[in-house]
């Protein structure tokens, strides 16, 4: 049965993403849609375009693309995060083709695979690729016959730029084959690539009505504003990057671009940023970059006592969390009051400090193949340790639960992928009467809440038939200030499985708190650390083997380990 209780907001069911688009439009046509920042001569120029701009850029691309000879056509798109990528995304899915969004970190024999495995006729990618196509190419291995380049400093492709400017002299000819298009909701439009960090990459076919249900759950049960500034980090061609985006822009918010990981705080200082979309990994360093340097700076007992008079006055209905820690909320551009966090569990602590400053983070979770959130958190309801309660429209079972109740996740709803392009063979492991078999592993409380306990393909089983969740054990290991990642795995022994960890430690950190730089005595220092954590737990729990190093694993482009590749090096 569907829980109602995510039923907070007003939110207009629409059958496709054209439909979103026009509404936010048609309510906020003057709204800044994107501020983009160019650097010309030194100086940062910035240009804001509005959602009447944004709009007239989608129907001018649309336009010519079909003028190309690419209607119901695959179109697949390469690149970082930037204004030409959702543009080009919304002219191919609302009247177009079919959409591909491709990796940005595919090495070049992994794109070309990608491009022969989704038939794809067309890509549009930035100049830094030009090497790259213009290999794939030559090869001639694939069936794309048109390539088109997003920037203006390249002679040898077809210009985006100029494809909008063609595309608007045609419909101001009366070209309307691009915004009389007919949409099919249910039929796929977008052919993504799982980011395969336990096994190989499968092609998910989603529909307009896939990804526009999804919108309208998280706008009914997130406090997404008009008013907000958004930074896009997450990547466009991760399908929680995408819908994130596609949600702020369906509620007339301004959307900036981060210029990468390592200056994301000094752009939400730069644009005000209010709420964003993220992983847990990027949270997660900046909640220990602001207590480390709280503690640096001999503030904790003062952070300490403003957080118990906080709790106090809360009690009385009184919130001045926010004034209280003004100092940190500022250095992170003063105006952040929430972040949505996805793709992996979040350390509760974590989550709960930044409440405690007044800044909400709201725990989520989903899949590529559900289009891709399932269920939440928000500022209503939510538990330490929980990633919230089943989306609107979105109904949630615990299939075959052991005795403590844990068992596979398994949800329906209309956010519920079509199925894995040719291959129905992998398509009916997951799709049995209407459910999708998610491989996630948890438990529902009481009240309704989901506790994510471990993937499937994760879980050590030991030869006494005792299981052990990585994920529960990599929890204990990141609250140590000093490590940036783990991963937790069995390791081969004596025809038995060895719990053992990979650790990555930050040995700036390591120098300055524990004057720790030699190998031997960093190692020793995280084994004594290992071996508290082993006091915690029963005997078949403990983490008997440790691989350190400074070096950062193998992650996907949403910053999740893979874990299929790192263990070939273990």
């Amino acid at each position: 049965m569907e829980d109602k209780r995510m039923y907070i907001y007003e939110a207009t069911e629409f059958n496709n993403i054209r439909e979103i688009i026009k509404n936010a439009v048609k309510k906020h046509p003057e709204n800044k849609a994107f501020i983009l920042k160019e650097k010309k001569d030194k100086e940062i120029i910035y240009k804001d375009i509005t959602y009447k701009q944004f709009d007239e850029d989608i129907d001018g691309l649309g336009t010519a693309l079909i003028n190309m000879g690419l209607k119901g056509k695959r179109i697949a798109i390469i690149g970082k995060n930037r204004y030409e990528w959702i543009l080009s995304y919304l002219s191919v899915i609302n009247g177009t083709g079919i959409v591909v969004p491709l990796d940005k970190g595919l090495p070049e024999a992994e794109v070309e695979s990608s491009l022969v495995r989704s038939k794809a006729d067309c890509i549009i990618f930035e100049s830094s690729y030009i090497e790259m196509i213009s290999n794939i190419k030559a090869n001639n291995k694939t069936n794309v016959s048109k390539f088109i380049c997003m920037d203006d400093d390249q002679e040898e492709f077809t210009k985006l730029s100029e494809l909008i400017s063609k595309g608007k002299k045609l419909l101001e000819e009366g070209n309307d084959t691009f915004i009389t298009s007919t949409i099919n909701a249910t039929e796929m439009s977008i052919l993504l690539f799982t980011s395969g960090t336990t096994s190989a990459s499968k092609a998910v076919m989603l529909s307009h009505k896939n990804i526009a249900s999804n919108i309208c759950a998280m706008t009914r049960c997130e406090d997404i504003r008009s008013t907000d500034s958004n930074i896009a980090f997450l990547p466009f061609h991760h399908t929680f990057g995408c819908t994130g985006i596609l949600m702020f822009l369906s509620v007339g918010a301004t959307n900036v671009f981060c210029d990468g990981l390592r200056y994301i705080q000094k752009n939400l200082v730069e644009y005000k940023v209010s709420t964003f979309v993220c992983v847990p990994l990027l949270i997660e360093s900046i909640y220990k970059k602001i207590m480390q340097e709280i503690d640096k700076t001999g503030q904790t007992k003062k952070v300490e006592f403003g957080l118990k008079l906080s709790k106090i006055l809360l009690k009385f209905g009184i919130d001045v969390r926010r004034k209280i820690f003004k100092q940190i909320i500022d250095k992170l551009g003063g105006e952040i009051r929430m972040v949505i966090s996805g793709a992996s569990g979040i350390d509760p602590k974590v989550a709960e400090g930044f409440r405690n400053f007044g800044i909400y983070v709201a725990q989520g979770y989903g899949l590529t193949e559900t289009s891709p959130v399932l269920a939440a958190e928000n500022f209503k309801y939510f538990k330490s340790g929980s990633t919230g309660l089943p989306m609107p429209g979105v109904e949630i079972k615990i299939n075959n639960p052991n005795e403590q109740g844990v068992g596979e996740i398994i949800a329906k709803g209309p956010n519920v992928m079509l199925g894995y392009y040719e291959n129905e063979e992998e398509t009916n492991k997951v799709l049995k009467d209407g459910w999708f078999y998610t491989g996630d592993l948890a438990y529902i409380d009481k009240d309704g809440f989901i506790f994510i306990t471990g993937r499937q393909k994760n879980v050590i089983v030991l030869k006494n038939g005792k299981n052990i969740y990585p994920e529960e054990l990599e929890a204990l290991i990141g609250n140590m200030s000093y490590v940036k990642e783990c991963m937790v795995y069995g390791k081969e022994k004596d025809d038995d499985l060895v719990v053992s960890a990979k650790i990555v430690y930050d040995p700036d950190y390591m120098k300055e708190k524990f004057q720790k730089t030699e190998e031997e005595d960093i190692k020793q220092k995280i084994w004594e650390d290992i071996k508290e954590i082993n006091k915690t737990m029963p005997n078949y729990k403990h983490i008997k083997n440790i691989v350190v190093t400074d070096k950062e694993m193998i992650k996907t482009t949403t910053a999740k380990i893979k874990r299929f590749e790192e263990m070939k090096n273990l």
